[in-house]
């Protein structure tokens, strides 16, 4: 089932996640590489990241209500914890990481 998205929700997400769909694979495959593990590509990183990475390769008109909700979260996760003017370096690695898990870069400005 397909959801409608406004034109809000659109902009905002797509200005909160600043990392391309690529960037975002390729983050969420080494944050989820360890040393004893890896994951399968598919599965690599937190859920919410992969819904990210899924929304990113879709086009509007096929985004569903689940993917809604997602964007909606992201939005209110990344205004959050990097409002607007902060310095890009304001958190530490553990703080960038989060929001990079999620499709975030505040180096990325």
């Amino acid at each position: 089932m397909t959801a409608q998205i406004d034109d809000g929700l659109w902009d905002e997400f797509h200005k909160a996640v600043n990392m391309t769909s690529r960037e975002l694979r390729e983050w969420l495959s080494v944050e989820a590489a360890g040393e004893n593990s890896e994951e399968v590509p598919d599965r690599a990183g937190r859920p919410l990241g992969r819904q990210v990475l899924e929304i990113l390769g879709k086009r509007r008109t096929d985004l569903t209500g689940s993917d809604a909700e997602a964007m909606r979260r992201v939005v209110e996760i990344v205004g959050s914890q990097h409002p607007e003017g902060t310095d890009p370096k304001a958190g530490g690695a553990d703080w960038r990481h989060g929001l990079m898990d999620i499709g975030h870069d505040p180096l990325k400005e």
